[in-house]
């Protein structure tokens, strides 16, 4: 399915051989990449836990993201709405308004499903973009500090890594798309 297409930027459902475009590009920029990731989402998209998302841009795949319809897990998980995960705008493609459009999209999907939608941010330095995205898009802490391998972290909490794994949820309050 295409949710938006300008001619120079599509935003369509996942398709499998985004995946080993995706995990390649992402490789070749020094990210930590591996194939499972995109496998695992078009399964749960098949199974319709997801709606998993691919920018094209000029032809070849920039971004993606994904949102599931109930959250996996973290802060906000068995309250019913959905989460954004794994969004990304490869580093070649960044500043052309890809990320904004996915979030877009990702939002008006998520706004049928409920009036809030979450997601967890990374931390580090690699994550600066997007902390800077989300606070702009209205995306506010959701007060439970910090979360480390998918458990709240207590204070001075020691055996933590500044790595993928520690995040900050987040939420944002969204007009619902099914008119209620």
């Amino acid at each position: 399915m295409v949710y938006y297409n300008d001619n120079e930027l599509i935003i369509r459902n996942m398709e499998e051989a985004d995946a080993r475009i995706l995990t390649d590009e992402e490789i070749a920029q020094g990210w930590h990449a591996d194939i499972f990731k995109y496998l695992t989402r078009l399964q749960d998209q098949s199974a319709g836990k997801c709606f998993s998302l691919t920018a094209i841009y000029q032809g070849q795949p920039a971004g993606y993201v994904s949102i599931y319809i109930t959250g996996l897990s973290g802060a906000f998980s068995g309250k019913g709405l959905p989460e954004i995960v794994d969004f990304a705008v490869l580093e070649k493609y960044r500043r052309k308004g890809i990320g904004r459009k996915l979030m877009d999209v990702a939002e008006q999907i998520a706004g049928q499903y409920a009036d809030t939608v979450w997601l967890g941010v990374g931390l580090h330095s690699g994550y600066g973009s997007a902390q800077r995205m989300y606070a702009k898009r209205g995306y506010i802490p959701d007060g439970t500090g910090v979360w480390y391998r998918n458990k709240p972290c207590a204070q001075y909490e020691t055996e933590i890594a500044n790595d993928d794994n520690l995040v900050l949820f987040l939420s944002k309050k969204l007009e619902r798309q099914d008119g209620n």
